[in-house]
């Protein structure tokens, strides 16, 4: 017969999959009761009402006591109070300043600390619809699947489509005033989108756009990260000298398509990292060809050499090179925007999340 003390071990190692702690250390597992026919009833106590993750935990929280031997599992639903999640707020506050070390500062992000180990890539074009947010997206599930922590800061805020291109159709978990972003294929993600009703358009003027980016750090408990890729929105304008000014150790990738009057346009976008001293760790070309799908001819549709153009005139490499090629039917929980497993967009992006890596490793001290 199983008993509680072996009920709690055992959903010791069940995680909440918003917050990356245990439910028994987060103390949602109460009032657990075991049948001499290892039968367990428990109450599982939600951060919230409505948990978006409600039935993952659910299943994450079965599956562990029944392979431990427990006949049958009933779970009983509950949500905290506003008390527990004061609580639990004021915690997670505590852990996030003492892991900036700025706990004088308890409003200041770890991610943006000197000490923080989070790599930080913007992604950013000369103009808008040469595929950006694709890149970017696409980018994070591969660095993803090469076994790192990412985050992704939907940054254009006027033109935010990385929840969509995810398909992500929840909002964020708040918990007294602290957001948590929402996950989607290994992703963390926070984007103007899921505070904006309908998809109506964002009327802003640059100061109020600024004030939202640095909240994207200082009210969102990120947690541990080992990449954060920010999708800036197309050209020069305050976004971009928000972030280039908010995080100096950020780099940056360069995304245009093979025309040459779209490579001219992106080297705007690369000479205003240069000027604030940002490293450009290469160039994308996106749309670079479209392949037949019968007798495998390539047509060079937007023209060619665009992105060597652009890596030549910046001084830096062209890291990879994206075919033409429809996304939607990818499978992945209907995420529109990312590319189907063993499609020839997959295997580049997962190599380009191989070549970030290197080339963004810190230097090992001798």
């Amino acid at each position: 017969m199983l008993t509680r003390e072996q009920v709690l071990e055992v959903l010791k190692d069940v995680e909440d999959p918003e917050l990356h702690k245990s439910v028994v250390e987060l103390d949602m597992v109460r009032n657990i009761q075991i049948s001499p026919e290892n039968d367990v009833q428990l109450e599982l106590v939600l951060t919230i009402q409505g948990c978006p993750l409600r039935a993952v935990i659910e299943e994450r929280v079965t599956k562990a006591l029944k392979e431990r031997g427990a006949r049958n599992v009933q779970l009983r639903i509950g949500a905290m109070t506003d008390e527990e999640r004061a609580a639990l707020a004021k915690r997670l506050r505590e852990e996030r300043a003492a892991q900036a070390g700025a706990t004088s500062q308890p409003s200041v992000s770890p991610l943006l600390s000197k000490d923080s180990g989070t790599r930080f890539i913007a992604i950013a074009s000369g103009k808008g619809g040469v595929g950006k947010s694709t890149v970017t997206v696409n980018l994070a599930v591969a660095l993803a699947r090469a076994g790192v922590r990412v985050g992704v800061i939907d940054a254009d805020i006027y033109g935010f489509s990385v929840p969509d291109m995810m398909g992500i159709d929840q909002r964020p978990t708040v918990i007294d005033n602290l957001i948590l972003p929402v996950q989607k294929l290994g992703v963390k993600v926070m984007s103007m989108a899921f505070f904006v009703e309908d998809n109506r358009p964002v009327i802003w003027r640059g100061p109020m756009l600024g004030k939202m980016l640095r909240n994207f750090f200082s009210e969102i408990h990120w947690g541990e990260l080992d990449y954060m890729l920010l999708d800036l929105p197309p050209g020069t304008g305050d976004v971009a000298l928000d972030v280039h000014q908010l995080i100096p150790q950020s780099k940056e990738i360069i995304v245009t398509t093979p025309h040459l009057t779209a490579a001219f346009v992106a080297a705007r976008a690369g000479a205003m990292a240069i000027q604030t001293n940002h490293e450009i760790i290469g160039v994308v070309e996106n749309m670079s060809w479209y392949e037949c799908g019968h007798c495998g001819n390539r047509a060079f549709i937007f023209g060619q050499g665009g992105g060597q153009k652009l890596a030549e005139t910046l001084r830096t490499k062209l890291l990879a090179q994206i075919p033409l090629g429809a996304p939607e039917g990818s499978g992945l929980d209907e995420a529109p925007g990312i590319y189907p497993a063993g499609s020839p967009q997959t295997k580049i992006f997962d190599q380009l999340a191989k070549e970030v890596i290197d080339r963004t490793a810190p230097a090992v001290k001798g």
